[in-house]
């Protein structure tokens, strides 16, 4: 299993549409053959705050991921209303 965690900061003023925008990748994202899991978590002290937990079955499938036409089209969207960079960084698991 691969997981990357993706800590993402949004502008304020944006984050409805962030909301959106990630719901609808992550509905595409968890039917996607070797995804896991997919869930998306906002800070409650810092609503402009979200991270991103993704796991896939093998390094192909998480590279694969970014390379589908919904991943691609939230990158896009999503690009503006960062208030930073997001930072994805990739996790080896110990359990399960």
């Amino acid at each position: 299993m691969v997981v990357t965690i993706v800590e993402v900061h949004v502008k304020p003023e944006n984050v409805e549409q962030f909301i959106g925008a990630t719901i609808e990748n992550h509905k595409a994202s968890v039917r996607e053959r070797k995804n896991m899991r997919f869930d998306v978590l906002q800070s409650p002290q810092d609503p402009s705050l979200f991270l991103l937990y993704e796991a896939y079955n093998s390094e192909e499938g998480a590279a694969a991921h970014k390379n589908t036409p919904h991943y691609l089209k939230w990158r896009d969207t999503v690009a503006p209303w960062m208030a930073v960079p997001r930072k994805g960084v990739p996790y080896r698991v110990i359990c399960p």
